[in-house]
Protein backbone atom coordinates (compact mmCIF):
# COMPACT_ATOMS: atom_id res chain seq x y z
CA UNK A 1 0.00 0.00 0.00
CA UNK A 2 3.02 2.31 0.16
CA UNK A 3 3.98 4.46 -2.83
CA UNK A 4 7.04 6.30 -4.01
CA UNK A 5 7.32 10.02 -3.30
CA UNK A 6 7.15 10.74 -7.03
CA UNK A 7 4.04 8.60 -7.47
CA UNK A 8 2.27 10.29 -4.58
CA UNK A 9 3.12 13.80 -5.83
CA UNK A 10 1.95 12.90 -9.34
CA UNK A 11 -1.36 11.57 -8.03
CA UNK A 12 -2.05 14.45 -5.66
CA UNK A 13 -1.20 16.92 -8.40
CA UNK A 14 -3.91 15.39 -10.58
CA UNK A 15 -6.74 15.80 -8.10
CA UNK A 16 -7.98 18.99 -9.75
CA UNK A 17 -10.16 21.77 -8.44
CA UNK A 18 -12.94 19.49 -7.25
CA UNK A 19 -10.70 17.56 -4.87
CA UNK A 20 -8.98 20.72 -3.70
CA UNK A 21 -12.35 22.16 -2.75
CA UNK A 22 -13.32 18.95 -1.01
CA UNK A 23 -10.23 19.24 1.18
CA UNK A 24 -11.55 22.46 2.69
CA UNK A 25 -13.55 22.54 5.91
CA UNK A 26 -17.26 22.39 5.09
CA UNK A 27 -17.81 25.89 6.45
CA UNK A 28 -15.27 28.55 7.38
CA UNK A 29 -16.05 30.83 10.31
CA UNK A 30 -16.33 34.58 9.73
CA UNK A 31 -13.77 37.04 11.00
CA UNK A 32 -13.12 36.99 14.75
CA UNK A 33 -14.83 40.35 15.27
CA UNK A 34 -18.13 38.81 14.13
CA UNK A 35 -17.72 35.58 16.09
CA UNK A 36 -20.15 36.04 18.94
CA UNK A 37 -20.04 33.55 21.78
CA UNK A 38 -22.32 30.55 21.32
CA UNK A 39 -24.13 29.40 24.44
CA UNK A 40 -24.23 25.60 24.55
CA UNK A 41 -26.58 23.49 26.65
CA UNK A 42 -25.65 19.91 27.55
CA UNK A 43 -28.43 17.34 28.00
CA UNK A 44 -27.05 14.17 29.58
CA UNK A 45 -24.11 14.52 31.99
CA UNK A 46 -22.72 10.99 31.89
CA UNK A 47 -19.32 9.99 30.58
CA UNK A 48 -19.99 10.92 26.98
CA UNK A 49 -21.71 14.19 27.82
CA UNK A 50 -18.85 15.28 30.06
CA UNK A 51 -16.32 14.43 27.36
CA UNK A 52 -18.16 16.58 24.81
CA UNK A 53 -18.60 19.47 27.23
CA UNK A 54 -14.92 19.29 28.10
CA UNK A 55 -14.07 19.42 24.39
CA UNK A 56 -16.16 22.59 24.05
CA UNK A 57 -14.32 24.06 27.04
CA UNK A 58 -10.94 23.22 25.49
CA UNK A 59 -11.99 24.84 22.23
CA UNK A 60 -13.03 27.94 24.17
CA UNK A 61 -9.65 28.04 25.90
CA UNK A 62 -8.02 27.90 22.46
CA UNK A 63 -10.01 30.94 21.31
CA UNK A 64 -13.31 29.46 20.06
CA UNK A 65 -16.17 31.72 21.22
CA UNK A 66 -18.37 29.08 22.84
CA UNK A 67 -19.29 28.15 26.39
CA UNK A 68 -21.30 25.53 28.26
CA UNK A 69 -23.98 27.70 29.88
CA UNK A 70 -26.48 25.05 31.01
CA UNK A 71 -26.50 21.36 31.88
CA UNK A 72 -29.32 18.87 32.41
CA UNK A 73 -29.57 15.39 33.87
CA UNK A 74 -32.30 13.31 35.48
CA UNK A 75 -29.84 12.00 38.10
CA UNK A 76 -29.12 14.69 40.68
CA UNK A 77 -25.54 13.73 41.67
CA UNK A 78 -24.41 13.75 38.01
CA UNK A 79 -26.16 17.06 37.45
CA UNK A 80 -24.50 18.70 40.43
CA UNK A 81 -21.05 17.50 39.39
CA UNK A 82 -21.45 18.80 35.84
CA UNK A 83 -22.88 22.14 36.96
CA UNK A 84 -19.89 22.67 39.24
CA UNK A 85 -17.34 21.47 36.69
CA UNK A 86 -18.55 23.75 33.89
CA UNK A 87 -19.94 26.61 36.03
CA UNK A 88 -23.28 26.12 34.28
CA UNK A 89 -26.95 26.52 35.15
CA UNK A 90 -28.36 23.13 36.23
CA UNK A 91 -31.71 21.82 34.97
CA UNK A 92 -33.51 18.60 35.90
CA UNK A 93 -35.83 18.94 32.92
CA UNK A 94 -34.58 19.07 29.31
CA UNK A 95 -37.49 21.27 28.21
CA UNK A 96 -36.41 23.95 30.68
CA UNK A 97 -32.85 23.92 29.36
CA UNK A 98 -34.10 24.17 25.78
CA UNK A 99 -36.22 27.21 26.72
CA UNK A 100 -33.24 28.99 28.27
CA UNK A 101 -32.62 32.03 25.98
CA UNK A 102 -28.86 31.82 26.58
CA UNK A 103 -28.79 28.38 24.94
CA UNK A 104 -28.32 28.61 21.19
CA UNK A 105 -27.06 25.09 20.62
CA UNK A 106 -27.81 21.82 22.38
CA UNK A 107 -25.59 18.78 22.83
CA UNK A 108 -27.64 15.63 23.39
CA UNK A 109 -25.76 12.80 25.13
CA UNK A 110 -28.58 10.86 26.75
CA UNK A 111 -29.56 7.18 26.27
CA UNK A 112 -30.75 6.22 22.77
CA UNK A 113 -34.47 6.32 23.53
CA UNK A 114 -34.30 10.01 24.41
CA UNK A 115 -32.27 11.33 21.46
CA UNK A 116 -35.06 11.90 18.95
CA UNK A 117 -37.55 13.29 21.48
CA UNK A 118 -35.08 15.85 22.81
CA UNK A 119 -33.69 16.71 19.37
CA UNK A 120 -37.18 17.33 18.00
CA UNK A 121 -38.02 19.65 20.87
CA UNK A 122 -34.76 21.55 20.45
CA UNK A 123 -35.13 21.94 16.67
CA UNK A 124 -38.71 23.15 17.01
CA UNK A 125 -37.51 25.71 19.57
CA UNK A 126 -35.06 27.12 17.03
CA UNK A 127 -31.92 25.54 18.52
CA UNK A 128 -29.11 23.91 16.59
CA UNK A 129 -28.28 20.38 17.70
CA UNK A 130 -25.28 18.11 18.16
CA UNK A 131 -26.78 14.67 18.80
CA UNK A 132 -24.76 11.66 19.85
CA UNK A 133 -25.08 8.48 17.82
CA UNK A 134 -27.17 6.47 17.33
CA UNK A 135 -29.56 9.08 16.02
CA UNK A 136 -32.51 7.12 17.44
CA UNK A 137 -33.22 3.84 19.21
CA UNK A 138 -33.57 0.89 16.80
CA UNK A 139 -37.36 0.74 17.42
CA UNK A 140 -37.97 4.41 16.54
CA UNK A 141 -38.04 4.46 12.74
CA UNK A 142 -41.05 6.78 12.63
CA UNK A 143 -39.25 9.23 14.92
CA UNK A 144 -36.18 9.04 12.67
CA UNK A 145 -38.24 10.18 9.69
CA UNK A 146 -39.96 12.85 11.74
CA UNK A 147 -36.64 14.22 12.99
CA UNK A 148 -35.16 14.37 9.49
CA UNK A 149 -38.23 16.22 8.22
CA UNK A 150 -38.23 18.74 11.07
CA UNK A 151 -34.52 19.50 10.67
CA UNK A 152 -35.15 20.16 6.98
CA UNK A 153 -38.19 22.32 7.69
CA UNK A 154 -36.50 24.46 10.35
CA UNK A 155 -33.18 24.57 8.47
CA UNK A 156 -31.41 23.67 11.70
CA UNK A 157 -27.70 22.95 11.85
CA UNK A 158 -27.68 19.34 12.95
CA UNK A 159 -24.49 17.37 13.58
CA UNK A 160 -24.64 13.65 14.40
CA UNK A 161 -21.88 12.56 16.77
CA UNK A 162 -20.18 10.23 14.28
CA UNK A 163 -16.95 12.12 14.76
CA UNK A 164 -14.89 9.86 12.50
CA UNK A 165 -16.55 11.79 9.67
CA UNK A 166 -14.64 14.90 10.76
CA UNK A 167 -11.55 13.59 9.02
CA UNK A 168 -11.51 15.52 5.69
CA UNK A 169 -10.10 12.43 4.04
CA UNK A 170 -13.67 11.21 3.51
CA UNK A 171 -14.49 14.33 1.52
CA UNK A 172 -11.50 13.53 -0.66
CA UNK A 173 -12.52 9.89 -0.94
CA UNK A 174 -15.98 10.97 -2.09
CA UNK A 175 -14.41 13.20 -4.73
CA UNK A 176 -12.26 10.37 -6.05
CA UNK A 177 -15.26 8.04 -6.26
CA UNK A 178 -17.35 10.69 -8.07
CA UNK A 179 -14.51 11.18 -10.54
CA UNK A 180 -14.45 7.47 -11.32
CA UNK A 181 -10.96 6.77 -10.04
CA UNK A 182 -11.99 3.24 -8.95
CA UNK A 183 -14.73 2.82 -11.55
CA UNK A 184 -18.19 1.66 -10.51
CA UNK A 185 -18.40 0.76 -6.83
CA UNK A 186 -19.49 -2.86 -6.44
CA UNK A 187 -18.47 -4.01 -2.96
CA UNK A 188 -17.69 -2.33 0.37
CA UNK A 189 -16.54 -3.79 3.65
CA UNK A 190 -16.01 -2.21 7.05
CA UNK A 191 -16.43 -3.17 10.68
CA UNK A 192 -15.82 -2.59 14.37
CA UNK A 193 -13.89 -5.03 16.53
CA UNK A 194 -13.20 -4.69 20.24
CA UNK A 195 -12.28 -7.12 23.00
CA UNK A 196 -14.44 -6.92 26.08
CA UNK A 197 -17.80 -5.52 27.10
CA UNK A 198 -16.39 -2.49 28.91
CA UNK A 199 -18.65 -0.25 26.84
CA UNK A 200 -21.72 -1.93 28.34
CA UNK A 201 -21.02 -3.85 31.56
CA UNK A 202 -18.16 -1.48 32.23
CA UNK A 203 -20.50 1.51 32.50
CA UNK A 204 -19.96 2.77 36.06
CA UNK A 205 -22.65 2.42 38.70
CA UNK A 206 -22.55 5.68 40.63
CA UNK A 207 -24.47 4.35 43.60
CA UNK A 208 -25.53 0.69 44.05
CA UNK A 209 -28.19 1.90 46.49
CA UNK A 210 -29.73 4.46 44.10
CA UNK A 211 -33.53 4.38 43.87
CA UNK A 212 -36.19 6.33 41.93
CA UNK A 213 -37.30 9.49 43.66
CA UNK A 214 -36.45 13.15 43.92
CA UNK A 215 -32.85 12.61 42.76
CA UNK A 216 -33.50 9.96 40.06
CA UNK A 217 -36.30 10.25 37.49
CA UNK A 218 -36.92 6.67 36.35
CA UNK A 219 -40.03 7.57 34.34
CA UNK A 220 -38.14 10.16 32.29
CA UNK A 221 -35.34 7.67 31.66
CA UNK A 222 -37.71 5.06 30.18
CA UNK A 223 -39.20 7.51 27.64
CA UNK A 224 -41.21 5.38 25.16
CA UNK A 225 -39.57 2.06 26.16
CA UNK A 226 -41.60 -0.84 27.55
CA UNK A 227 -42.23 -0.18 31.23
CA UNK A 228 -39.92 -2.18 33.51
CA UNK A 229 -39.33 -2.25 37.25
CA UNK A 230 -36.37 -0.13 38.28
CA UNK A 231 -32.97 -1.76 38.55
CA UNK A 232 -29.60 -0.15 39.20
CA UNK A 233 -28.11 -1.98 36.22
CA UNK A 234 -30.83 -0.84 33.81
CA UNK A 235 -30.35 2.77 34.82
CA UNK A 236 -26.57 2.99 34.91
CA UNK A 237 -25.66 0.20 32.45
CA UNK A 238 -28.49 0.68 29.97
CA UNK A 239 -26.42 -0.39 26.93
CA UNK A 240 -26.80 -4.00 28.11
CA UNK A 241 -30.53 -3.97 27.35
CA UNK A 242 -32.41 -4.00 24.04
CA UNK A 243 -35.12 -1.79 25.59
CA UNK A 244 -32.62 1.08 25.49
CA UNK A 245 -29.85 0.01 23.10
CA UNK A 246 -29.05 -2.26 20.16
CA UNK A 247 -25.61 -3.39 21.24
CA UNK A 248 -22.73 -3.09 18.76
CA UNK A 249 -24.95 -2.54 15.71
CA UNK A 250 -26.28 0.80 17.00
CA UNK A 251 -23.67 1.75 19.61
CA UNK A 252 -20.51 1.13 17.54
CA UNK A 253 -21.34 0.59 13.87
CA UNK A 254 -22.51 4.16 13.16
CA UNK A 255 -18.84 5.21 13.20
CA UNK A 256 -17.46 2.97 10.42
CA UNK A 257 -20.70 2.96 8.43
CA UNK A 258 -21.21 6.73 8.39
CA UNK A 259 -17.76 7.45 7.00
CA UNK A 260 -18.04 5.02 4.10
CA UNK A 261 -21.57 6.25 3.34
CA UNK A 262 -20.17 9.79 3.34
CA UNK A 263 -17.64 8.71 0.71
CA UNK A 264 -20.42 7.03 -1.27
CA UNK A 265 -22.81 10.00 -1.23
CA UNK A 266 -25.18 8.81 1.55
CA UNK A 267 -27.30 6.35 -0.47
CA UNK A 268 -30.37 4.63 0.98
CA UNK A 269 -30.57 0.82 1.13
CA UNK A 270 -32.79 -1.60 -0.76
CA UNK A 271 -32.55 -4.54 1.63
CA UNK A 272 -30.64 -5.66 4.71
CA UNK A 273 -29.99 -9.03 6.32
CA UNK A 274 -28.25 -9.55 9.66
CA UNK A 275 -27.04 -12.37 11.90
CA UNK A 276 -25.46 -12.43 15.33
CA UNK A 277 -26.05 -13.20 18.96
CA UNK A 278 -24.69 -13.45 22.49
CA UNK A 279 -21.85 -15.84 21.80
CA UNK A 280 -19.61 -14.95 24.75
CA UNK A 281 -21.09 -12.35 27.11
CA UNK A 282 -24.37 -13.28 28.74
CA UNK A 283 -25.55 -12.58 32.28
CA UNK A 284 -28.19 -9.85 32.27
CA UNK A 285 -27.18 -8.76 28.77
CA UNK A 286 -29.87 -9.17 26.09
CA UNK A 287 -28.16 -7.36 23.16
CA UNK A 288 -25.74 -9.19 20.84
CA UNK A 289 -21.99 -9.23 21.39
CA UNK A 290 -21.37 -10.29 17.78
CA UNK A 291 -23.25 -8.85 14.82
CA UNK A 292 -22.80 -8.96 11.03
CA UNK A 293 -24.99 -7.24 8.46
CA UNK A 294 -25.09 -7.08 4.67
CA UNK A 295 -26.72 -4.15 2.89
CA UNK A 296 -27.75 -4.06 -0.78
CA UNK A 297 -28.10 -0.69 -2.50
CA UNK A 298 -30.16 0.12 -5.61
CA UNK A 299 -27.06 1.69 -7.20
CA UNK A 300 -25.75 -1.85 -7.63
CA UNK A 301 -23.36 -2.61 -4.77
CA UNK A 302 -23.30 -4.38 -1.43
CA UNK A 303 -21.89 -3.15 1.87
CA UNK A 304 -20.83 -5.52 4.67
CA UNK A 305 -20.49 -4.29 8.24
CA UNK A 306 -18.91 -6.91 10.48
CA UNK A 307 -17.91 -6.92 14.11
CA UNK A 308 -17.70 -8.39 17.58
CA UNK A 309 -16.71 -7.26 21.06
CA UNK A 310 -15.23 -10.69 21.80
CA UNK A 311 -12.08 -10.22 19.72
CA UNK A 312 -10.29 -7.01 18.78
CA UNK A 313 -8.57 -8.17 15.58
CA UNK A 314 -9.76 -5.66 12.95
CA UNK A 315 -10.58 -5.90 9.27
CA UNK A 316 -9.72 -3.30 6.64
CA UNK A 317 -12.22 -0.78 5.40
CA UNK A 318 -12.22 -1.39 1.64
CA UNK A 319 -14.24 0.11 -1.23
CA UNK A 320 -13.91 -2.09 -4.31
CA UNK A 321 -14.70 -0.73 -7.75
CA UNK A 322 -14.65 -2.12 -11.26
CA UNK A 323 -11.31 -0.43 -11.97
CA UNK A 324 -9.66 0.05 -8.61
CA UNK A 325 -9.68 -0.43 -4.86
CA UNK A 326 -9.76 2.16 -2.08
CA UNK A 327 -8.36 1.02 1.28
CA UNK A 328 -8.35 2.80 4.61
CA UNK A 329 -5.08 2.34 6.47
CA UNK A 330 -5.71 3.68 9.98
CA UNK A 331 -2.19 5.07 10.33
CA UNK A 332 -1.65 6.22 6.75
CA UNK A 333 -4.92 7.48 5.30
CA UNK A 334 -6.44 6.13 2.10
CA UNK A 335 -4.59 4.09 -0.48
CA UNK A 336 -5.95 3.76 -4.01
CA UNK A 337 -4.68 0.90 -6.11
CA UNK A 338 -5.72 -0.61 -9.44
CA UNK A 339 -7.95 -3.63 -9.63
CA UNK A 340 -6.22 -6.85 -10.61
CA UNK A 341 -5.28 -6.67 -14.29
CA UNK A 342 -5.70 -2.89 -14.56
CA UNK A 343 -2.45 -1.06 -15.26
CA UNK A 344 -2.45 2.16 -13.29
CA UNK A 345 -0.21 3.79 -10.74
CA UNK A 346 -0.97 3.20 -7.07
CA UNK A 347 -1.42 6.28 -4.89
CA UNK A 348 -1.98 7.24 -1.27
CA UNK A 349 -3.71 10.15 0.47
CA UNK A 350 -2.64 11.04 4.00
CA UNK A 351 -5.17 11.36 6.79
CA UNK A 352 -5.60 14.47 8.94
CA UNK A 353 -7.42 13.01 11.92
CA UNK A 354 -8.38 14.94 15.05
CA UNK A 355 -11.86 13.65 15.64
CA UNK A 356 -13.47 15.06 18.76
CA UNK A 357 -12.57 18.72 18.69
CA UNK A 358 -12.70 18.98 14.89
CA UNK A 359 -16.25 17.62 14.89
CA UNK A 360 -17.41 20.11 17.51
CA UNK A 361 -15.51 22.99 15.89
CA UNK A 362 -17.19 22.16 12.59
CA UNK A 363 -20.59 22.23 14.33
CA UNK A 364 -19.89 25.65 15.87
CA UNK A 365 -18.59 27.03 12.57
CA UNK A 366 -21.74 25.87 10.80
CA UNK A 367 -23.93 27.54 13.40
CA UNK A 368 -22.31 30.85 12.42
CA UNK A 369 -22.27 30.30 8.66
CA UNK A 370 -25.42 28.12 8.39
CA UNK A 371 -23.26 25.71 6.42
CA UNK A 372 -23.53 21.95 6.11
CA UNK A 373 -21.80 20.04 8.91
CA UNK A 374 -19.60 16.98 8.37
CA UNK A 375 -22.28 14.55 9.61
CA UNK A 376 -25.56 16.25 8.78
CA UNK A 377 -29.09 14.91 9.16
CA UNK A 378 -29.12 13.38 5.66
CA UNK A 379 -26.02 11.31 6.38
CA UNK A 380 -27.45 10.52 9.80
CA UNK A 381 -30.65 9.20 8.23
CA UNK A 382 -28.73 7.16 5.63
CA UNK A 383 -26.64 5.64 8.45
CA UNK A 384 -29.38 4.93 10.98
CA UNK A 385 -31.88 3.45 8.52
CA UNK A 386 -29.90 0.27 7.62
CA UNK A 387 -28.93 -0.21 11.28
CA UNK A 388 -32.59 -0.15 12.28
CA UNK A 389 -33.34 -2.59 9.45
CA UNK A 390 -30.47 -4.82 10.58
CA UNK A 391 -31.74 -5.02 14.15
CA UNK A 392 -35.22 -5.89 12.94
CA UNK A 393 -33.80 -8.51 10.56
CA UNK A 394 -31.81 -10.05 13.42
CA UNK A 395 -34.72 -10.16 15.86
CA UNK A 396 -37.23 -11.55 13.34
CA UNK A 397 -34.90 -13.83 11.37
CA UNK A 398 -36.05 -12.22 8.10
CA UNK A 399 -34.78 -9.93 5.35
CA UNK A 400 -35.64 -6.25 5.84
CA UNK A 401 -36.70 -4.32 2.71
CA UNK A 402 -36.88 -0.54 2.37
CA UNK A 403 -39.52 1.06 0.17
CA UNK A 404 -37.96 4.42 -0.69
CA UNK A 405 -41.13 5.79 -2.27
CA UNK A 406 -43.34 5.02 0.72
CA UNK A 407 -40.49 5.32 3.26
CA UNK A 408 -41.46 2.05 4.89
CA UNK A 409 -39.57 -0.98 6.20
CA UNK A 410 -41.01 -4.40 5.36
CA UNK A 411 -39.85 -7.77 6.65
CA UNK A 412 -40.06 -10.75 4.35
Amino acid sequence: MSTSRTGRRTFLGSLGAGAAAAMQVSAQAPATSARKEIGVGLIGCGGRGNALAQAVTQLAQAGEPARIVAVCDIYQPRLERAAARFSAQPYRNASELIRDPRVQAVIIATPDRLHAHQALEAVRAGKDVYCEKPLTHWAQFDLLKQLRDEVRRHKAVFQVGTQWCSDPIWERAADQIRRGVIGKVVHVQTGYFRQGDSGERGMPIDDPEARPGASLDWEAFQADAPRRPFSVSRFFQWRLYADYSGGPVTDLYPHPLARVLKALGAPLPRRVVAVGGRFQFNGDRDVPDTFDLLIEYPQGFTLAVLGTIVNGTPIETVIRGSEGTMRLAESAGIAIEPAAGVQRRRAQIASGRNYEQDHLRNFLDCIRTRGKPYADIELGYATQLPLIMAMQSHLEGKVAFYDAEQERIRLG
